[in-house]
């Protein structure tokens, strides 16, 4: 795991503060501790049986029930609970539901170093937006080079060689009112199972660079409609030339010949050859649109064999 896929307690914090009214109370001197994915594996903290637990990381949110209990304990009890709370390791602690901080607690986060934070927020609701934002930051990351676009809805990497004219079928798909999201660069983030979120670094966001023509900033020659900040990966279009058609194997029945597997995720590859006067953006929007049909279970080739087995059945059988 990289260090792409840590976060800090002070970063969640500068990230997530305004949204979820989130107050500093103590522990300031722990806010480098970083949340890992990795902790998910490690056993959550028995305070009452079990404790609320926000994945993949060691914030332990601290609900109603939570706090009525600790309140209820004496005086003995309460601070024997709150050292059991702290026997682990705990990235910070976060009292929800606007409620009171006992002074032991306080206390002990900031002899420990351990970040307390409160707020307001139902414990439910903190958990979902946490563990939102958590799943986005710490998700495994990769970085391709290519042309990321949103085609008819659809996330498109467009890929090949160098001077092969990904940027220019780029610059001719925003023409016809497709979305650019990423040049040359493009950053992958595996946020569910089955799912690659795609988005562009910051530095080049909005620029397209075209031979002959220099880096463009298309948000501004076209609008806001023309960018997207970040777009799910559904499909790759490999362009080739003519004399590479035999080395990727091109399937002439089937336009998707193949998958390529990213971050163990796999994506259906369109091979596409380059050749004067070929319609390429043509090309792209169709090969999207059969993308989706498939998607939706109508496979053009099936029914092409299907049609073809007929008409030798009927044949064989007059």
């Amino acid at each position: 795991m990289d260090d792409t896929s840590q976060v800090s307690v002070e970063t969640l914090f500068r990230d997530m503060a305004e949204q979820l009214g989130l107050q500093w109370l103590a522990g300031r001197g722990g806010g480098h501790r970083t949340l890992s994915s990795e902790t998910i594996q490690k056993p959550t903290l028995a305070l009452i049986g079990h404790l609320n637990f926000v994945h993949p990381n060691r914030v332990q949110v601290l609900g109603c029930a939570e706090m009525d209990y600790l309140r209820g304990l004496p005086q003995a009890g309460l601070e024997d609970a709150i050292q059991h709370l702290f026997s682990s390791e705990l990235a910070a602690i976060i009292v929800s539901n606007g409620e009171s901080v006992p002074a032991v607690l306080l206390e002990t986060a900031e002899r420990s170093g351990t970040p307390l934070l409160t707020s307001g927020l139902a414990s439910p609701i903190l958990m979902s937006y946490l563990g939102h934002y958590l799943t986005q930051r710490l998700a495994e990351c990769s970085s391709l080079h290519g042309v990321f676009l949103e085609v008819l809805g659809t996330g498109v990497l467009l890929t090949g060689d160098a001077g092969v004219g990904k940027s220019e079928l780029a610059l001719e798909l925003i023409t016809r009112g497709h979305r650019l999201i990423a040049d040359d660069v493009v950053e992958l983030k595996h946020v569910a199972p089955k799912t690659l979120e795609g988005s562009c670094p910051p530095l080049i966001r909005d620029f397209l660079e075209v031979r002959g023509l220099g880096i463009l900033n298309i948000r501004f020659l076209f609008g806001e409609m023309a960018v997207k900040q970040k777009k799910n990966l559904k499909l790759i279009v490999e362009l080739v030339q003519p004399q590479e058609i035999g080395e990727v194997g091109l399937n002439r029945l089937d336009m998707v010949a193949s998958v390529e597997t990213i971050l163990d995720v796999d994506i259906p590859k369109v091979h596409i050859p380059v050749a004067a006067g070929r319609n390429l953006a043509v090309l792209v929007e169709v090969a999207v649109r059969n993308h989706i049909l498939k998607h939706r279970g109508v496979n053009p080739l099936e029914q092409f064999i299907q049609r073809q087995q007929a008409a030798i059945n009927e044949n064989e059988n007059p």
